[in-house]
C-alpha cells in the first residue's frame, strides 16, 4: 500500500480510538480510500500495534472499524475450493452459528417455561448442543496451531494475536455454558433459565463478530499471502490434529494426495527431529531437565541411554552403558523383565506400570514400547515421583513461586 494511503488510513482508524462518529469516518473513508483490501487493514493494524496501541484497544474497537469498513469488505470474497484450510475454517464457523441460534432458541423456550419437568425435550437438545461446543475446541486449536503460525511467518502478527485473545472470550463464555450444565440439577429452575438465555446471547453475539473478522479480513489475507505449497502443509497438519465431529465431509474432501512436508534439510551440527532441531547441549540438557528420570533399552535389550536429572530416584552408573536389561537386575525380577520385552517386542502390549512406596514416596514406574513406522526398537522406562503430584486438588490459575 502506498504510504499515503497507509497515513489516511491509520489516521482515521486513529479517530475511531478517539471517539469520532463512526458514520463521520464511514463517508470520509469512501470518499478518500474507497474499497481496501484485507491485507492492507492487517498491515495497518500492525503498525498501530508497534506505535504504541494495545491488542487490547485494537480489539475493543474492532467492531467499529467493521462497521465503518463493512461494505468495502463484502465486496471481498473468499473463493478457497472444498478441502482448502480456509473453507474447512468458514464451513465450522457455519456451523457454529446454527448451533449459536439453537441454543437461543432453547433459552427462550426454556424462560417461558414454568419447570425443568416440563422442558425435558429441550434439556436434551441442550445437551446436544452443548456437546457440539466442546468439540469445536479442535477449530480454535487447528487456527492457534496453525494457520496463525504461517500468517506469522509473513509478518501478519498482530491480527492473530487479536483473534486469539477473543478464543479466549468464547472459550470463556462457553465454560459458563458448561457450568450451568453441571450445576442445573442443584439450581432453582428460574435462576438456570436467567443465566442460560443471559449465556446464550452472549455466545452468539461473540461468535457471530469474530467469525465476521476472521471470515472477511484473516482469512482474506491468508488467502494472498499463503503459498500453495504451504496451503497443502497447513491442510496435512490440520489432519494431524482432526477435525469437529461437525465438520461437513464435504468440506474436507482431499483435491489431490495430501503428502506429509518434506523434512528441513540437516542442519550442520544440530539434531533434526521432524518437528524441530537441537544442538547436541541443548538436547542433553533438555534430558535432563525432564522431571522424570528416563533409560532406553534398545531391540537387542542392551542399555544404550539414561537421563541425569537432578533428585534421580533409583542409581544408575555410566557402567551400565551397553550392559544387556538382565544383568541390571535382581535374579528375583529378571523374569518380569524378559515378560515385559517379550510382550513389547512381538506386539501383545505397549506399556507396563508399577508403582512403589519409597522411603514414604510414591513412586510410578512405567515401561514403553518404542516403535517407528511398526518397528520395535527398543523400551523405555519412565520413573516418576508423583507423592505431590497426589496432593493436587481444585485449580491454580496464577503465577506463584
Amino acid at each position: 500500500m502506498a504510504e499515503d494511503r497507509k497515513k489516511i488510513m491509520k489516521g482515521l482508524l486513529k479517530k475511531l480510538h478517539e471517539g469520532a462518529d463512526p458514520e463521520q469516518i464511514k463517508e470520509e473513508f469512501k470518499r478518500t480510500l474507497g474499497d481496501v483490501p484485507p491485507t492492507e487493514i492487517a498491515q495497518v493494524e500492525e503498525e498501530l500495534i508497534k506505535e504504541g496501541m494495545t491488542r487490547e484497544q485494537i480489539q475493543k474497537f474492532c467492531d467499529v472499524h467493521l462497521a465503518v469498513l463493512k461494505e468495502s469488505l463484502e465486496k471481498e470474497k473468499t473463493l478457497a475450493p472444498a478441502g482448502h484450510p480456509v473453507h474447512i475454517l468458514m464451513e465450522e464457523h457455519k456451523m457454529l452459528l446454527k448451533f449459536a441460534d439453537e441454543l437461543k432458541d432453547v433459552a427462550k423456550g426454556v424462560k417461558g417455561a414454568k419447570g425443568f419437568s416440563s422442558v425435558s425435550d429441550r434439556m436434551e437438545q441442550l445437551g446436544h448442543i452443548t456437546h457440539h461446543f466442546k468439540e469445536s475446541e479442535s477449530h480454535y486449536v487447528r487456527e492457534e496451531n496453525v494457520l496463525f503460525p504461517s500468517l506469522e511467518k509473513h509478518g501478519i502478527t498482530q491480527p492473530p494475536a487479536i483473534m486469539w485473545m477473543e478464543h479466549d472470550k468464547i472459550r470463556g463464555i462457553e465454560k459458563n455454558l458448561y457450568g450451568l450444565m453441571d450445576r442445573r440439577e442443584s439450581m432453582a429452575f428460574r435462576g438456570f433459565a436467567k443465566q442460560l438465555d443471559e449465556v446464550a446471547l452472549a455466545l452468539a453475539e461473540m461468535l457471530s463478530s469474530h467469525f465476521y473478522k476472521e471470515n472477511n479480513i484473516l482469512f482474506p489475507t491468508a488467502l494472498q499471502v499463503i503459498a500453495e505449497s504451504e496451503r497443502k502443509d497447513i491442510r496435512h497438519q490440520f489432519d494431524e490434529l482432526g477435525y469437529c465431529c461437525f465438520t461437513p465431509e464435504p468440506a474436507r474432501v482431499t483435491i489431490e494426495e495430501v503428502a506429509a512436508p518434506a523434512f528441513e534439510p540437516k542442519v550442520e551440527g544440530m539434531v533434526s527431529f521432524e518437528t524441530g532441531v537441537f544442538s547436541v547441549e541443548e538436547l542433553e540438557a533438555l534430558l535432563n531437565t525432564l522431571p522424570v528420570d528416563v533409560t532406553f533399552v534398545d531391540r537387542d535389550d542392551t542399555v544404550r541411554y539414561f537421563s541425569q536429572s537432578k533428585d534421580r530416584i533409583f542409581p544408575r552408573a555410566k557402567a551400565i552403558i551397553g550392559r544387556k536389561v538382565h544383568q541390571c537386575h535382581p535374579q528375583k525380577s529378571v523374569h518380569v523383565v524378559n515378560q515385559i520385552l517379550e510382550d513389547f517386542r512381538s506386539g501383545r502390549r505397549d506399556v507396563a506400570q508399577f508403582w512403589i512406596n519409597l522411603k514414604g514416596r510414591l513412586i510410578y514406574i512405567r515401561y514403553f514400547a518404542v516403535r517407528k513406522d511398526g518397528d520395535y526398537l527398543g523400551c523405555l522406562e519412565v520413573t516418576q515421583d508423583i507423592t505431590e503430584i497426589k496432593k493436587i486438588e481444585g485449580e491454580k490459575r496464577l503465577l506463584e513461586y
